[in-house]
């Protein structure tokens, strides 16, 4: 329901003639990918009759991805100066939104029958909805990248966590023997490493800085 006001806040909403796989963020990419491989494993889980691990899909999607990441990761979008990539961001949020309240519905059928009419002008009820039909939006390097960004976030976290440091204490960042890849996904991501870490500076050294966390 949060998830979902916040999208209306940031005045998300699928454009006529939407195409998902021709989205250029990376950002977006992953959210597309992480859905398409989402409503595959539901899908499965149905066929198989296993509805704890369909439900344990669907939560992990919504609440760990598309809330826990894409919408913080989408903040700086929604706020930014490029309107192309801030309209895309809108579009593709308010998509994968709506994918979200499908693959729910089965297990929480009245909070997302309540928010599907709420969220955008609807030509039916989501109980009688298509089921989504995700194809060819998978994207090796845009999960290889995000999944990367992810783990370096939630590791300086747990690193502040561990020795007593207040989450949002700002913290300067040396990349120790970083490839040339590494230093590039750096670069393209600077801002939400320091805005999501809490860092002040991101710089790169061949050599562990004295006195270090590592």
């Amino acid at each position: 329901w949060n998830a979902a006001r916040f999208c209306e806040m940031n005045e998300c909403a699928v454009p006529a003639g939407f195409d998902p796989s021709a989205v250029t963020q990376t950002v977006n990419k992953w959210i597309l990918a992480e859905a398409q491989a989402t409503v595959a494993t539901v899908n499965k889980s149905l066929d198989e009759y296993r509805f704890n691990e369909a439900a344990a899909a669907a939560y992990r999607f919504v609440w760990n991805i598309f809330c826990d990441w894409h919408l913080e990761f989408a903040k700086p979008l929604f706020g930014g100066e490029d309107a192309a990539a801030k309209a895309e961001t809108q579009a593709t949020t308010a998509y994968v939104l709506d994918i979200a309240l499908k693959i729910l519905h089965p297990f929480m059928p009245f909070v997302t029958e309540a928010l599907w009419a709420e969220t955008a002008k609807r030509d039916t009820q989501l109980i009688v909805a298509d089921w989504p039909q995700l194809d060819g939006l998978d994207d090796a390097d845009a999960e290889a990248e995000m999944s990367w960004l992810i783990d370096v976030i939630t590791n300086i976290r747990s690193l502040k966590a561990e020795m007593n440091i207040a989450p949002g204490k700002p913290l300067n960042a040396v990349l120790v023997g970083a490839s040339q890849d590494i230093l590039d996904r750096v670069e393209r991501n600077r801002p939400l490493l320091a805005r999501m870490a809490r860092l002040e500076d991101i710089s790169a050294s061949d050599n562990v800085p004295p006195a270090s966390a590592q």
